[in-house]
């Protein structure tokens, strides 16, 4: 039986002396989530302000936009503050503060884009019927399902997590995930494992109606006109970009947690460990907050002060 002790804090071992760089980084992230916060606060804004924009498809973009400051203040601030320290580690209940941010925020993502998939699915598989089959109860009933299932899930995860007997505290690791947390557990952690699994395989049934709903539209844009390509090819383009995107992030995530990945460079797990944290805010900015013309419209004026 090998010995447990109760660590005090935990050890973020991928942090490496940069000496005077650190300043540059530091500068570089700040400015990275100011313009995060930034963007997203103004179309959070645009849209509850704007009536033009309180339809199905905006006010799910809303609920993203809330999802990616979540996410964004689970993780920047905790970087920033760990960048300009020489002694890079965190208490216990810090590190499952952030275990319950980062996962939420995931799993809010992943859920939202599910619940935009199904809305694009309704406009074009049944245009006459959207306005009767998306109404403004079932749109409430979605949000509150996007939002309310992680809050629940996530902290009887974490519940789990808490209580283990540690073998040791170092994290491999720029921030704290709690995967690797049950890695450093003395003793059995089945039933942390098959929780997980069965978190994960809802996870993997919303994957999977994310596919359906793609083959649907793509049997409609087939089947129809030219028009209806177009339509379907416009409309569906950004949310199918973010999607991808994402999803990329969460792949290498996951493989580096499972894999040994010491072959691949330090600096460039770290990246793209990062990537599925940090990238989505903008790159959701860039595709939607950006490319639908009325929202930049409305942007324009709230800006410059014409509401």
């Amino acid at each position: 039986m090998m010995n447990s002790t109760k660590y005090s804090y935990f050890i973020l071992s991928p942090y490496f002396d940069v000496g005077l760089f650190k300043y540059l980084w530091f500068m570089i992230i700040m400015c990275f989530y100011v313009v995060i916060v930034g963007s997203n606060v103004l179309l959070i804004v645009v849209i509850c302000v704007n009536r033009s924009l309180h339809e199905p498809m905006y006010l799910f973009l809303c609920s993203l936009f809330v999802n990616e400051l979540f996410g964004s203040t689970g993780l920047f601030p905790f970087l920033l503050v760990q960048i300009l320290s020489d002694i890079h580690t965190v208490s216990p209940p810090l590190c499952f503060l952030q275990i319950i941010l980062v996962c939420i925020y995931g799993s809010v993502e992943f859920t939202n884009l599910a619940v935009m998939s199904y809305d694009k699915f309704l406009a074009i598989c049944y245009p006459l019927q959207y306005n009767t089959l998306m109404t403004q109860k079932k749109i409430a009933i979605l949000i509150a399902l996007i939002w309310l299932y992680p809050f629940i899930a996530i902290p009887v995860l974490l519940s789990l997590s808490v209580p283990l007997q540690l073998c040791g505290n170092v994290i491999n690791k720029v921030y704290c995930d709690n995967y690797s947390v049950v890695k450093l557990a003395c003793y059995d952690t089945t039933v942390n494992n098959v929780y997980g699994l069965t978190y994960a395989s809802t996870i993997i049934c919303v994957f999977i109606f994310i596919v359906y709903s793609y083959v649907r539209i793509l049997r409609v844009c087939f089947s129809g006109s030219k028009q209806t390509r177009q339509k379907a090819v416009s409309t569906c383009t950004p949310h199918l970009a973010s999607l991808l995107n994402f999803s990329f992030g969460c792949f290498f995530e996951i493989i580096q947690s499972r894999f040994d990945m010491k072959n691949v460079p330090v600096i460039v797990r770290i990246l793209l460990s990062l990537y599925w944290l940090s990238c989505p805010p903008l790159f959701n900015l860039i595709l939607y907050g950006l490319n639908f013309t009325k929202v930049r419209i409305v942007c324009k004026r709230l800006v410059f002060g014409y509401l």
